[in-house]
């Protein structure tokens, strides 16, 4: 039951922008320093992605589009249906959190790292994980834009434009400069990553900087708090039921089964927190603590999931049939001869 050590760098940034957040002058300063990261972050997205990698994993679409389809349709369909839990179990400011989380696209690096752990498919992890990321660059705020609408802060065409300047056109640099710079990225992959972690705490203090001035603790509490965990333990339980279950439904293989069930069950911290920055402005601070809590979430849980997995027995190799082996056999020969 890891805790990950980001996620305790996340809360130490909170309690950071809590004692001393940044006002005036230093906030317009921290404000455009967290543009131009949120710009790098996916500039070296760009760089990552091998093009021929994505061309050669679109053969086994069957799989991703089973990925999409539980990150893009299912997710947002369970976050619709949980706005009847208002004001039940969650304030509406929370919920308009959680409803962002279900549009958030898949994960990346812990998908690959369950699936490799529980022996499934992990070139499929890989491009399921690649394409859920480069199609939520566009999905994602039209998802928002369609299902939020103005209880995001003020979200319009503007803001359209403002995640295609920031996210999408940085992105497409980067694919389009991958060529010169691909290996330098490959080979600096441990510092830049490093710079990965840095620029999105830079975009955690700047939200919760600007979320202090608007006084966003004052509107939740503990008790808030406690349902939203046990919304989002549902939410979580009901997509590893669906994406095992349902692949198995489907006919895919024990292998691909498992990179089904890790990509499509899973929200990614590093492409959500950029997109809430941008599309709920002053309100990013409380939207982005249901993603922070289903992330430490899912890692948890699908940590468990993959050690148990991998002690699964493996299925045994199919005996060929002795005629078949002879005439195999003897067509070697023939074709020595």
């Amino acid at each position: 039951m890891p805790v990950d050590p980001y996620i305790l760098l996340m809360l130490a940034t909170v309690g950071f922008a809590a004692l001393l957040p940044a006002r005036g002058v230093a906030a317009s300063t921290v404000e455009g320093a967290s543009t131009g990261a949120i710009a790098l972050l996916f500039f070296l997205y760009g760089t990552r992605l091998s093009t021929r990698e994505a061309v050669d994993g679109l053969k086994h679409w069957r799989l991703h589009l089973t990925v999409l389809v539980c990150t893009f349709v299912l997710f947002p369909l369970l976050g619709l249906a949980a706005r009847g839990l208002v004001p039940v179990l969650l304030t509406d400011p929370l919920y308009q959190g959680l409803l962002f989380l279900t549009l958030v696209p898949s994960t990346i690096q812990s998908s690959i790292a369950f699936t490799s752990i529980a022996r499934g498919n992990v070139p499929a992890a890989i491009c399921a994980g690649s394409f859920s990321s480069l199609l939520g660059i566009v999905i994602t705020p039209l998802l928002a834009a369609s299902l939020l609408g103005g209880d995001t802060g003020g979200f319009a065409a503007g803001s359209v434009l403002e995640i295609v300047l920031q996210l999408l056109v940085p992105f497409v640099a980067g694919q389009l400069l991958r060529r010169w710079i691909g290996g330098f990225v490959t080979r600096h992959k441990k510092a830049l990553g490093l710079l990965d972690r840095g620029s999105i705490l830079l975009v955690v203090y700047a939200a919760f900087s600007e979320g202090m001035a608007h006084g966003i603790w004052s509107r939740i509490s503990p008790a808030e708090l406690a349902g939203l965990l046990v919304v989002e333990a549902v939410l979580l339980a009901v997509l590893l039921s669906v994406t095992w279950y349902g692949a198995k439904a489907l006919r895919f293989d024990r292998e691909d089964r498992i990179a089904i069930q890790f990509a499509g069950s899973k929200k990614s911290l590093a492409a959500g927190l950029p997109m809430a920055s941008v599309l709920f402005g002053p309100q990013a601070a409380l939207a982005v603590v249901p993603l922070m809590l289903f992330h430490q979430m899912q890692l948890m849980v699908c940590a468990v999931i993959a050690k148990r997995r991998s002690r699964d027995p493996l299925p045994p190799l199919t005996p060929q049939p002795p005629a078949a082996a002879t005439r195999t056999a003897v067509g070697t020969a023939t074709r020595s001869r």
